[in-house]
């Protein structure tokens, strides 16, 4: 385990340098993004409204008039319910990028009401992680080719909780768990990234699987409906104290994605690292 507790400084360019971040019109994401673009990256901005995606780029732009050599955002559009989607966007990056330096699949739902992909899987582990799987191999070649280059998988500590069930992977033969669901979800990213980082042995990329900790974002949209249906006073008495902002929230991928100690690492779970970016 990559778990840390401290006060890192990182001060580091990626100019010329081509990053993938899905799910980033708001949240961890869009911090991801605004620190990857403020050093200089060219950012592919991968999400499912596009128009939100949008209006976040220019936020983030506005935000960054100050910066200077800062670098460039892209948007695609990316819907993980659709492997169809999946499957044109990543089509669509490798037809416009020689090089592609850091992949963080950010993108990610939370304890959603029972449903299924346009593919049939069960929401939460369609999107959550086939989603990402199949992106992630999709462009593996191309990152692989751009070596020294990371995939970083944003996991949860729900994973810790969390159970594969092999027969039943889409909820059909038992009653449905909201985080049952989303704990198998987390379980899987964790899993894909310990394997990832086995047969990327040897090539030059390295995977993290990364805990943001309990961020106030809108990832927890479903969870009065879901999981705190008749306690929600008490519920947001209890995470009102240990809520992060995205900004926080943010730092453990950067983390991941900047820090060289980081780079020499592979196959690790990271979770509550803080530092300080300096440009």
């Amino acid at each position: 385990m990559g778990a840390s507790c401290g006060k890192l400084v990182h001060n580091v360019r990626l100019d010329g340098k081509t990053a993938i971040v899905t799910g980033s019109n708001t949240g961890i994401g869009k911090v991801t993004v605004k620190e990857l673009y403020k050093i200089g990256a060219r950012v592919i901005m991968a999400c499912r409204d596009t128009n939100k995606a949008n209006i976040t780029m220019e936020e983030i732009k506005k935000e960054a008039e100050s910066c200077e050599k800062v670098g460039e955002i892209i948007i695609h559009h990316l819907d993980l319910t659709s492997l169809t989607s999946v499957r044109k966007c990543a089509q669509e990056i490798l037809s416009t990028e020689e090089k592609l330096h850091l992949l963080i699949n950010n993108a990610g739902i939370m304890m959603v009401p029972k449903g299924k992909t346009e593919d049939g899987f069960e929401t939460q582990f369609g999107v959550n992680h086939l989603g990402h799987f199949l992106f992630t191999n999709l462009l593996l070649d191309r990152i692989i080719n751009s070596a020294p280059a990371r995939i970083i998988n944003l996991s949860s500590s729900a994973h810790e909780r969390g159970s594969m069930n092999w027969d039943d992977l889409n909820w059909e033969r038992r009653r449905y768990s909201a985080f049952g669901a989303y704990a198998q979800s987390k379980l899987a990213n964790y899993l894909f990234t310990v394997e990832l980082a086995e047969r990327l042995k040897g090539t030059g990329v390295t995977a993290y699987s990364v805990h943001p900790g309990y961020v106030k974002t809108d990832l927890g949209r479903y969870l009065d409906e879901t999981y705190f249906s008749g306690t929600r006073f008490l519920a947001k008495m209890f995470f009102s104290a240990v809520y992060k902002t995205p900004e926080e929230g943010a730092l453990t991928t950067l983390h991941c994605a900047l820090n060289e100690e980081a780079g020499q690492e592979t196959g690790l779970y990271y979770r509550y690292i803080y530092f300080t970016l300096i440009y």
